[in-house]
Protein backbone atom coordinates (compact mmCIF):
# COMPACT_ATOMS: atom_id res chain seq x y z
CA UNK A 1 0.00 0.00 0.00
CA UNK A 2 1.19 3.47 -0.85
CA UNK A 3 1.39 5.90 2.08
CA UNK A 4 -1.35 8.52 2.09
CA UNK A 5 0.05 11.99 1.55
CA UNK A 6 -1.21 14.52 4.08
CA UNK A 7 -2.92 17.45 2.41
CA UNK A 8 -1.73 20.93 3.40
CA UNK A 9 -3.90 22.62 5.98
CA UNK A 10 -6.38 25.18 4.65
CA UNK A 11 -4.97 28.65 4.20
CA UNK A 12 -1.34 27.61 4.71
CA UNK A 13 -0.03 27.31 1.14
CA UNK A 14 1.43 30.45 -0.38
CA UNK A 15 -0.41 31.14 -3.64
CA UNK A 16 0.56 34.17 -5.79
CA UNK A 17 -3.01 34.32 -7.06
CA UNK A 18 -4.20 35.01 -3.50
CA UNK A 19 -1.63 37.34 -1.85
CA UNK A 20 -1.26 37.34 1.93
CA UNK A 21 -1.43 41.14 1.98
CA UNK A 22 -3.53 43.65 0.11
CA UNK A 23 -0.59 46.08 -0.02
CA UNK A 24 -2.41 48.82 1.84
CA UNK A 25 -0.76 50.81 4.60
CA UNK A 26 -2.40 50.16 7.95
CA UNK A 27 -2.57 53.40 9.92
CA UNK A 28 -4.66 52.70 13.01
CA UNK A 29 -4.98 54.81 16.14
CA UNK A 30 -4.09 53.39 19.54
CA UNK A 31 -7.82 53.22 20.31
CA UNK A 32 -8.41 51.06 17.25
CA UNK A 33 -5.37 48.83 17.83
CA UNK A 34 -6.00 48.24 21.54
CA UNK A 35 -9.67 47.43 20.97
CA UNK A 36 -8.85 45.00 18.17
CA UNK A 37 -6.00 43.23 19.99
CA UNK A 38 -7.99 42.87 23.22
CA UNK A 39 -10.97 41.57 21.26
CA UNK A 40 -8.90 38.95 19.47
CA UNK A 41 -7.14 37.84 22.66
CA UNK A 42 -10.43 37.69 24.56
CA UNK A 43 -12.01 35.50 21.89
CA UNK A 44 -8.93 33.27 21.75
CA UNK A 45 -9.04 32.81 25.52
CA UNK A 46 -12.78 32.19 25.52
CA UNK A 47 -12.46 29.49 22.84
CA UNK A 48 -9.19 28.08 24.18
CA UNK A 49 -10.82 24.72 24.94
CA UNK A 50 -12.48 24.47 21.53
CA UNK A 51 -10.28 22.87 18.87
CA UNK A 52 -12.81 23.65 16.15
CA UNK A 53 -13.01 27.43 16.53
CA UNK A 54 -10.54 29.75 14.81
CA UNK A 55 -10.05 33.45 15.59
CA UNK A 56 -8.18 35.58 13.06
CA UNK A 57 -7.26 39.27 12.94
CA UNK A 58 -6.58 41.40 9.86
CA UNK A 59 -6.65 38.22 7.77
CA UNK A 60 -7.70 38.47 4.14
CA UNK A 61 -10.96 36.68 3.48
CA UNK A 62 -11.15 35.26 -0.06
CA UNK A 63 -14.70 34.23 -0.84
CA UNK A 64 -14.67 33.24 -4.56
CA UNK A 65 -12.21 30.73 -5.95
CA UNK A 66 -10.40 31.98 -9.04
CA UNK A 67 -11.40 35.58 -8.28
CA UNK A 68 -8.52 37.15 -6.29
CA UNK A 69 -10.30 40.51 -6.17
CA UNK A 70 -13.22 38.91 -4.34
CA UNK A 71 -11.76 39.55 -0.92
CA UNK A 72 -12.15 41.55 2.25
CA UNK A 73 -10.01 42.06 5.32
CA UNK A 74 -12.25 41.98 8.41
CA UNK A 75 -10.63 43.14 11.64
CA UNK A 76 -11.78 40.04 13.52
CA UNK A 77 -12.91 36.77 11.96
CA UNK A 78 -14.39 33.84 13.89
CA UNK A 79 -14.98 30.53 12.10
CA UNK A 80 -16.44 27.37 13.59
CA UNK A 81 -15.85 23.81 12.47
CA UNK A 82 -12.28 24.50 11.35
CA UNK A 83 -8.81 24.01 12.80
CA UNK A 84 -6.90 26.50 14.95
CA UNK A 85 -3.71 26.42 12.84
CA UNK A 86 -2.06 29.62 11.61
CA UNK A 87 -3.16 30.77 8.18
CA UNK A 88 -1.86 33.03 5.43
CA UNK A 89 -5.45 33.90 4.49
CA UNK A 90 -8.94 32.49 4.91
CA UNK A 91 -10.08 30.90 1.64
CA UNK A 92 -13.69 29.84 1.89
CA UNK A 93 -13.43 27.00 -0.67
CA UNK A 94 -10.50 25.45 1.23
CA UNK A 95 -12.18 25.81 4.61
CA UNK A 96 -15.49 24.57 3.19
CA UNK A 97 -17.28 27.11 5.33
CA UNK A 98 -17.72 30.83 5.80
CA UNK A 99 -16.91 32.61 9.05
CA UNK A 100 -19.74 32.58 11.56
CA UNK A 101 -19.03 36.06 12.92
CA UNK A 102 -17.15 39.08 11.62
CA UNK A 103 -16.31 42.15 13.70
CA UNK A 104 -15.04 45.52 12.58
CA UNK A 105 -13.44 48.13 14.84
CA UNK A 106 -14.46 51.23 12.95
CA UNK A 107 -12.50 54.43 12.43
CA UNK A 108 -13.03 57.63 10.46
CA UNK A 109 -11.48 56.08 7.35
CA UNK A 110 -13.44 52.80 7.48
CA UNK A 111 -16.89 53.62 8.82
CA UNK A 112 -18.52 54.19 5.42
CA UNK A 113 -17.26 50.92 3.94
CA UNK A 114 -17.82 48.95 7.15
CA UNK A 115 -21.43 50.03 7.43
CA UNK A 116 -22.10 50.05 3.68
CA UNK A 117 -20.26 47.80 1.23
CA UNK A 118 -19.09 45.25 3.77
CA UNK A 119 -22.51 44.86 5.35
CA UNK A 120 -24.08 44.25 1.92
CA UNK A 121 -21.36 41.74 0.99
CA UNK A 122 -21.50 39.82 4.28
CA UNK A 123 -25.26 39.60 3.96
CA UNK A 124 -24.84 38.17 0.46
CA UNK A 125 -22.26 35.68 1.73
CA UNK A 126 -24.74 34.70 4.45
CA UNK A 127 -22.37 35.48 7.31
CA UNK A 128 -24.64 34.75 10.33
CA UNK A 129 -23.52 37.75 12.42
CA UNK A 130 -21.75 41.05 11.82
CA UNK A 131 -20.74 43.54 14.53
CA UNK A 132 -19.25 47.03 14.39
CA UNK A 133 -17.59 48.71 17.37
CA UNK A 134 -16.37 52.29 17.73
CA UNK A 135 -13.84 52.51 20.60
CA UNK A 136 -13.91 56.32 20.44
CA UNK A 137 -17.72 56.56 20.31
CA UNK A 138 -17.33 59.20 17.61
CA UNK A 139 -18.45 57.52 14.42
CA UNK A 140 -21.16 55.10 15.52
CA UNK A 141 -24.26 55.94 17.55
CA UNK A 142 -24.51 53.80 19.62
CA UNK A 143 -20.84 52.73 19.61
CA UNK A 144 -21.76 49.05 19.16
CA UNK A 145 -24.04 47.88 16.38
CA UNK A 146 -24.79 44.37 15.26
CA UNK A 147 -26.63 42.51 12.53
CA UNK A 148 -27.94 38.95 12.48
CA UNK A 149 -28.99 37.05 9.39
CA UNK A 150 -32.66 36.15 9.31
CA UNK A 151 -34.29 34.64 6.23
CA UNK A 152 -31.31 35.72 4.15
CA UNK A 153 -31.40 39.36 5.27
CA UNK A 154 -29.58 41.24 8.00
CA UNK A 155 -31.69 42.52 10.84
CA UNK A 156 -30.12 45.07 13.15
CA UNK A 157 -29.99 43.96 16.77
CA UNK A 158 -31.57 46.07 19.47
CA UNK A 159 -29.06 46.97 22.21
CA UNK A 160 -29.79 46.54 25.92
CA UNK A 161 -29.87 49.51 28.29
CA UNK A 162 -26.08 49.28 28.74
CA UNK A 163 -25.53 49.28 24.97
CA UNK A 164 -24.67 45.58 24.91
CA UNK A 165 -25.62 43.07 22.23
CA UNK A 166 -25.89 39.29 22.35
CA UNK A 167 -24.01 37.11 19.89
CA UNK A 168 -25.81 33.81 19.51
CA UNK A 169 -23.00 32.46 17.34
CA UNK A 170 -20.37 33.19 20.00
CA UNK A 171 -22.56 32.59 23.07
CA UNK A 172 -21.35 35.95 24.38
CA UNK A 173 -22.74 39.28 25.42
CA UNK A 174 -20.72 42.13 23.91
CA UNK A 175 -20.57 45.17 26.18
CA UNK A 176 -18.91 48.45 25.15
CA UNK A 177 -16.64 49.72 27.96
CA UNK A 178 -14.86 52.79 26.64
CA UNK A 179 -12.21 51.61 24.20
CA UNK A 180 -12.77 47.99 25.21
CA UNK A 181 -15.46 45.63 23.93
CA UNK A 182 -16.09 43.47 26.99
CA UNK A 183 -17.01 39.82 26.46
CA UNK A 184 -19.46 38.21 28.91
CA UNK A 185 -19.97 34.45 28.94
CA UNK A 186 -23.71 33.90 28.55
CA UNK A 187 -23.57 30.54 30.34
CA UNK A 188 -21.82 31.78 33.48
CA UNK A 189 -22.43 35.53 33.40
CA UNK A 190 -18.72 36.04 34.04
CA UNK A 191 -16.57 38.46 32.03
CA UNK A 192 -13.72 37.20 29.89
CA UNK A 193 -10.71 38.91 31.45
CA UNK A 194 -8.24 40.76 29.27
CA UNK A 195 -4.64 39.54 29.28
CA UNK A 196 -3.70 42.56 31.42
CA UNK A 197 -6.47 41.75 33.89
CA UNK A 198 -5.34 38.13 33.98
CA UNK A 199 -1.77 39.27 34.71
CA UNK A 200 -2.98 41.62 37.47
CA UNK A 201 -5.07 38.81 39.00
CA UNK A 202 -2.06 36.50 38.87
CA UNK A 203 0.10 39.13 40.57
CA UNK A 204 -2.57 39.62 43.23
CA UNK A 205 -2.71 35.86 43.82
CA UNK A 206 1.08 35.85 44.23
CA UNK A 207 0.85 38.76 46.69
CA UNK A 208 -1.89 36.99 48.66
CA UNK A 209 0.09 33.75 48.70
CA UNK A 210 3.23 35.55 49.86
CA UNK A 211 1.25 37.33 52.58
CA UNK A 212 -0.28 34.01 53.66
CA UNK A 213 3.18 32.41 53.71
CA UNK A 214 4.57 35.24 55.84
CA UNK A 215 1.62 34.94 58.22
CA UNK A 216 2.09 31.18 58.48
CA UNK A 217 5.81 31.65 59.08
CA UNK A 218 5.03 34.25 61.75
CA UNK A 219 2.49 31.93 63.39
CA UNK A 220 5.00 29.07 63.24
CA UNK A 221 7.68 31.27 64.83
CA UNK A 222 5.26 32.41 67.54
CA UNK A 223 4.26 28.79 68.16
CA UNK A 224 7.90 27.81 68.37
CA UNK A 225 8.61 30.60 70.84
CA UNK A 226 5.54 29.63 72.86
CA UNK A 227 6.64 25.97 72.91
CA UNK A 228 10.14 26.99 73.97
CA UNK A 229 8.70 29.22 76.70
CA UNK A 230 6.46 26.39 77.91
CA UNK A 231 9.45 24.05 77.90
CA UNK A 232 11.50 26.53 79.93
CA UNK A 233 8.61 26.99 82.36
CA UNK A 234 8.18 23.21 82.67
CA UNK A 235 11.91 22.79 83.28
CA UNK A 236 11.89 25.55 85.87
CA UNK A 237 8.82 24.04 87.56
CA UNK A 238 10.40 20.61 87.63
CA UNK A 239 13.54 22.09 89.16
CA UNK A 240 11.44 23.91 91.79
CA UNK A 241 9.61 20.69 92.64
CA UNK A 242 12.91 18.89 93.07
CA UNK A 243 14.20 21.71 95.23
CA UNK A 244 11.12 21.57 97.45
CA UNK A 245 11.34 17.80 97.68
CA UNK A 246 14.98 18.08 98.73
CA UNK A 247 14.08 20.66 101.40
CA UNK A 248 11.25 18.47 102.66
CA UNK A 249 13.48 15.46 102.79
CA UNK A 250 16.14 17.44 104.65
CA UNK A 251 13.49 18.67 107.06
CA UNK A 252 12.37 15.11 107.82
CA UNK A 253 15.96 14.00 108.33
CA UNK A 254 16.65 16.89 110.69
CA UNK A 255 13.39 16.37 112.57
CA UNK A 256 13.93 12.64 112.96
CA UNK A 257 17.33 13.19 114.52
CA UNK A 258 16.00 15.21 117.51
Amino acid sequence: MRPTLALPLPGTVRDPLYPDSDGRFMGDTDYHSVAMICLRQGLEDYFADRDDVYVGMNLILYYEQGQPNSRRDPDILVAKGVGKHRRRSFRVWEEKTCPSTLLEVVSASTIAVDLGEKRVLYERLRIPEYFLFDPEARYLKPPLRGFRLRRGKYEELKPAADGSLISKELDLRLVPEGELLRLIDLKTGKPVLTRQEQAERAKERVRIERRRTRQEQQRAEEEKQRAEEEKRNATALAAEVERLRALLKQHHINGGGR
